[in-house]
């Protein structure tokens, strides 16, 4: 009986239609990276102060900053209070000036934003500042939340009903709740259409890279993922572009997702489903239908002995995510695997969501920190294929969170400096995000594959829930995230060390009852994986 790494050899491994079905999911994770990063630019803070026009009653020509001296009081550097003005008082003008204003209270009015014309951010438009300035951290966790909770739906329907389902499905989502953020009324339904718009952009990447692999041989199913992976960060550099140009927030909304509607429809016409996965869930007609199109494609052709022996394939193996604890192997790799998730979206999100700390220009670094994802991806795939997934994955956690401890040592008053340090630990970040995904998809069965990984991604998920978070405990030691963000990824890369390697290993179909660390991946041998079931 022939093994699917064995009916790919004779279709073509990566033909025109393999390369085909890349550029489509790459197009997919275009928009995840719209939906992720995007909050960073409509979330943008400005600096503000209280809206005190109440003095202009009792002199209408003052000036600007005249007008702020009387109103606001002044901090220790020097600046003007952000969050307190002075008591209204019903004086005449020569009276305030004369004698000053000696109580302050909150903001009564609202608040002044030197956000230039034309300029609407969710802060500006929602005064999203003061008593509500940590809103902003709150939306991007619960859009994280929602991240985690498709990584587990989407992981579920990926396996039961399929990987084009699951996709399609996803891209709905992204289309209806991308599109209704733009008409938020408030910050608080703005956080709910975030989290339904989150639980399928992330968990989008890891379907389509899922299928790209299981469509692939295993000499390109790296290059694949990290192909689509790169996408996240070309998603990014058009982000920074079409931000820079809309500075309204809600047209932002509209212009980034609008497009998912011709996306939704050229994926329902040509996305193929798994032919591994059809066949490892028992559906041969289909399984065939899908060979022979890409075949086809390939200008291959499917031999009929090859046909006669997919025909011959057993039934599938009933499987969910609970199967994945019960088999010794299969949950040692995911509680170290879920670790490692978890330390890479801590390390990648705490950098990517904070750009806007690091002194320069949001829009610039944005862009430098999205063009950078391009080489670590294509550095990570030259690595990993070299030195393998176990060794590389353990070196780019530790590289990335040691540069997040060398930001501390490095004073404020030079941003180019930690600029450019935060820049490396994202370029580590990025590799040993790519590298999980490519190391994930390699090491569980095809009936269990997008269980895994999405339990993987949950991991990730609930690191990117708290990555905004952390950066709350500033306000007790402005040291605080950049340990967190450093320390954590430097002990998952230790732990990698015990994960086995699975370069140049054809990916396992069917689960078995033990896998021995050093022994071969290879598609299992139907027959005996019935028995092992009956053992089990």
């Amino acid at each position: 009986m022939s093994n699917f790494g064995q009916i790919l050899k004779e279709i073509g491994e990566f033909g025109l239609f393999q390369k085909c079905l890349l550029f489509a999911l790459c197009i997919s994770n275009l928009f995840t990276a719209l939906d992720v990063i995007g909050q960073v630019f409509t979330g943008q803070s400005f600096p503000h102060h209280c809206n005190t026009d109440w003095i202009l009653e009792c002199g209408p020509n003052l000036t600007e900053e005249r007008q702020k001296n009387l109103t606001i009081p002044v901090n220790e550097d020097g600046s003007f209070e952000s969050c307190e003005m002075f008591t209204p008082v019903d004086w005449d003008l020569e009276d305030i000036e004369k004698y000053g204003i000696n109580t302050t209270t909150k903001c009564m009015d609202g608040w002044d934003y030197e956000a230039g014309p034309g300029v609407s951010t969710l802060v500006t438009e929602f005064d999203v500042v003061c008593d509500k300035n940590g809103l902003i951290a709150v939306s991007q966790s619960i859009s994280m939340a929602g991240i985690l909770i498709g990584a587990l739906v989407y992981g579920t329907i990926s396996d039961r009903f399929g990987r084009r389902f699951a996709i399609l499905l996803a891209i709905s989502f992204m289309l209806v709740f991308g599109v209704a953020t733009a008409f938020s009324p408030n910050i608080y339904v703005y956080m709910v259409f975030k989290f339904f718009c989150g639980s399928s952009s992330v968990s989008m990447t890891m379907n389509v890279s899922v299928l790209a692999v299981e469509w692939t041989g295993p000499s390109k199913a790296a290059l694949c993922t990290m192909v689509i992976v790169s996408f996240f960060g070309i998603g990014q550099m058009l982000l920074s572009g079409i931000a820079y140009l809309i500075h309204n927030w809600r047209i932002l909304q509209l212009v980034l997702f609008s497009p998912l509607v011709i996306l939704l429809g050229v994926h329902y016409w040509f996305l193929p489903e798994s032919a591994r996965w059809l066949l490892a869930h028992g559906k041969k007609k289909k399984a065939q239908k899908e060979l022979q199109r890409a075949a086809r494609i390939n200008g291959t052709k499917l031999p009929e002995d090859l046909l006669d022996q997919i025909n011959m394939e057993c039934t599938s193996e009933r499987r969910n995510m609970f199967d994945i604890f019960k088999i010794p192997y299969l949950r040692k790799y995911t509680l170290i695997m879920g670790f490692i998730w978890f330390a890479v979206s801590l390390l990648y999100y705490g950098l990517s969501l904070n750009v806007g700390s690091f002194g320069m220009n949001i829009y610039l670094t944005q862009f430098i920190f999205a063009l950078v994802e391009i080489p670590a991806n294509v550095c990570g795939l030259l690595l990993i294929q070299h030195f393998g997934r176990r060794l590389c994955e353990a070196c780019f956690l530790i590289f990335g969170g040691t540069a997040c401890l060398v930001v501390l040592a490095v004073p404020k008053d030079l941003p180019v400096v930690v600029t450019v340090i935060a820049l490396v630990g994202k370029f580590a970040a990025t590799a040993s995000f790519s590298t999980a995904y490519v190391y994930a998809a390699e090491l569980y069965p095809t009936v269990l594959r997008q269980n895994g990984v999405g339990l993987n991604s949950m991991c990730a998920r609930v690191a990117g829930i708290l990555a905004p978070l952390i950066r709350l405990l500033e306000v007790y030691h402005y040291t605080i995230p950049m340990l967190i963000y450093g320390i954590i990824p430097i002990a998952a890369g230790s732990f990698c060390l015990l994960l086995p390697e699975t370069l140049n290993v054809q990916l396992q179909d069917h689960t078995e009852l033990k896998k021995p660390e050093n022994e071969p991946m290879g598609d299992s041998n139907c027959a005996e994986n019935i028995i092992k079931e009956q053992q089990l």
